[in-house]
């Protein structure tokens, strides 16, 4: 099982491919257990109500 490479706190961007989403900044809100092999995070838009889960490879570090 692999270290999650962000923390909660941290301020990532959506490089997945979803038809709908805020194109701004997220913030990672809270790491999910492993339940793949690859990590699984709670991220939230300050645009949005709702938080999204998303796998590892769908995030990078914003710049």
């Amino acid at each position: 099982m692999a270290q999650h490479k962000f923390k909660v706190g941290d301020i990532v961007v959506f490089v997945g491919h979803s038809v709908k989403r805020p194109s701004g900044p997220y913030e990672v809100v809270r790491l999910m257990p492993a339940d793949s092999p690859d990590n699984t995070y709670r991220i939230k838009s300050r645009t949005e109500h709702h938080e999204r889960v998303v796998r590892e490879h769908e995030i990078a570090a914003e710049e």
